[in-house]
């Protein structure tokens, strides 16, 4: 007797349906074929323990179970219940009739209860593109899986709960969750806010102007200045995520299984903030089972890389085409997989190895050479792709000890989100254009071509500070942004010149003068 049930299997965001297909004869032997990995092989004795322990037998004949596409290989514990609901209806335990018409994955503990899987999302977006009638998941992906509409969502606990909703004998009611209430209810809730930062007004509007025009930042400065309290705060600045931005975040989070219990869209960007141990695999994404790195978890969101000269150079290396390309592609022997990585890369610095350099309020005891070297494990490329250098000094203690709180993030994220409503209508005609850190170079001569003034300032400083062209784009970028922020049509001097103020790391004398 033949059985048809379906899964499906998540490669990176990529979700192939696979049609699980068990044979049954008299015999004893139990051969499983369709490239399974290890977990999916020792699926049989998780499925025999837990069919035991729910009061079913597993079946004492030969069973062939063949898993299609039978040249694609089947990784992780999400086949556990499909490969038991077949074997249970060629068995003759389970009715047959309505198996074609849902999805079913989820993991079996030995007790016969269902255990969580990553990628529930990705897999229920699947599941209604194949025009199922439904999607059966363990009751703790419930939430996200539930995100999808136009399809009937169950979320069981065990593999009893199944077996009765298959037969009938007991009624089940889809879950219906109204995420996009939850959604826009969620997006202004922040822990962080910069009403709490004193003084660093110079700072905040690096961060402003960088969160208007979603641009890449990088603050220097000594131990305790505020760099970190201030990079914590940015996302609560950034305009708030729309719905396909946040169903195109979740689904990342949901295949690297980040996403919490309970948890239906993400409604915040995220804020991701690795170790300087990190590797580059961890960074970039990859393995031998395949997961999103930092750069895509951070995806519509912030990487934040605190002491960034403490980074391995090889690891950062790895970052300057994503930070290009905004996606990132792996190319491994067994697969190539491509990811999204669109962030805002925010990086916090010591100006020396000792930290104070420039600091007035103590003796630095590094040497120039020293200071050089530490500032040369951030590489000219990658500094080069970073739009704004913001120096950072610690706050004199008649600034923090005042009681007036700073502008708060509501006020902020006001103007920021102006900024970016103007640079969306502006690029509205382009694709994947939405900022205007994206903008094209046919796209900086048509809208942040600058005048006569501007443009003698501007070749002046490439001159003094002997700028890459790289950099020259960059300045155009910012200054494009900051006269969005002024509701200027056009970018003057004034913008330029607060542009060029951000290109302090390309000065060469970094070692040789003070803060």
């Amino acid at each position: 007797m033949l059985v048809k049930t379906f899964c499906a299997a998540v490669n990176g965001l990529d979700v192939t349906t696979v049609t699980i297909e068990v044979s049954m004869t008299r015999g004893v032997l139990y051969h499983l074929t369709g490239l399974p990995d290890s977990a999916v092989k020792e699926s049989r004795d998780r499925i025999a323990a837990a069919c035991q322990n729910i009061g079913y037998k597993f079946p004492v004949a030969d069973i062939t179970v063949n898993m299609a596409p039978a040249d694609l290989r089947k990784e992780g514990s999400a086949y556990d219940l499909p490969l038991a609901i077949a074997i249970l209806a060629a068995n003759n335990k389970v009715e047959r009739g309505h198996l074609h018409e849902y999805m079913v994955v989820g993991e079996l503990g030995l007790d016969g209860k269902l255990q969580p899987i990553r990628g529930a999302l990705p897999v229920a977006i699947r599941a209604r593109a194949e025009q199922f009638k439904g999607l059966i998941v363990p009751i703790q992906n419930i939430r996200e899986a539930a995100v999808v509409n136009n399809i009937s969502v169950y979320g069981m606990e065990s593999l009893m709960d199944v077996i009765q909703f298959f037969n009938g004998s007991k009624y089940y009611e889809p879950t219906v969750i109204d995420t996009r209430k939850e959604f826009f209810q969620q997006q202004c809730h922040f822990d962080l806010d910069f009403a709490d930062v004193r003084g660093q007004e110079n700072v905040k509007r690096a961060m402003e102007v960088a969160a208007a025009g979603g641009h890449n930042l990088i603050m220097v400065g000594p131990p305790g200045s505020g760099k970190s309290m201030m990079a914590k705060r940015l996302p609560s600045i950034l305009p708030p995520l729309s719905l396909a931005e946040s169903l195109e975040t979740t689904q990342i989070h949901s295949v690297a299984g980040k996403l919490g219990r309970g948890m239906s869209l993400i409604s915040q960007r995220p804020f991701r903030s690795p170790h300087h141990t990190i590797s580059q695999v961890a960074l970039c994404g990859g393995g031998n089972n395949p997961q999103p790195g930092e750069i895509s978890l951070a995806h519509n969101g912030v990487l934040f890389l605190d002491e960034l000269p403490e980074f391995n150079k090889a690891t950062l290396e790895v970052l300057r085409q994503p930070l290009e390309d905004r996606k990132i592609t792996i190319s491994r022997a067994k697969y190539t997989l491509e990811y999204p990585c669109s962030f805002m890369f925010v990086a916090s610095s010591n100006p020396c190895p000792c930290g104070y350099y420039g600091d007035p309020t103590h003796n630095c005891v590094c040497t120039p050479g020293q200071i050089q070297r530490y500032m040369n494990k951030i590489s000219g490329p990658l500094l080069d792709r970073i739009d704004i250098h913001c120096e950072i000094q610690a706050v004199p203690f008649a600034e923090l000890s005042q009681m007036e709180a700073g502008e708060s993030s509501e006020t902020i994220r006001e103007r920021v989100i102006k900024a970016r409503q103007i640079q969306e209508v502006r690029y509205k005609d382009f694709k994947g254009i939405h900022s205007n850190a994206q903008m094209t170079e046919r796209m900086i001569h048509e809208f942040a071509e600058p005048d006569a003034e501007s443009l003698n300032m501007l070749r002046m400083a490439m001159e003094r500070l002997k700028l890459s062209a790289r950099a020259y784009s960059r300045i155009l970028k910012v200054a494009r942004t900051i006269a969005d922020l002024e509701g200027s049509e056009k970018v003057q001097s004034i913008h330029i010149g607060e542009a060029i103020g951000y290109r302090s790391l390309d000065r060469g004398d970094w070692a040789e003068r003070g803060l």
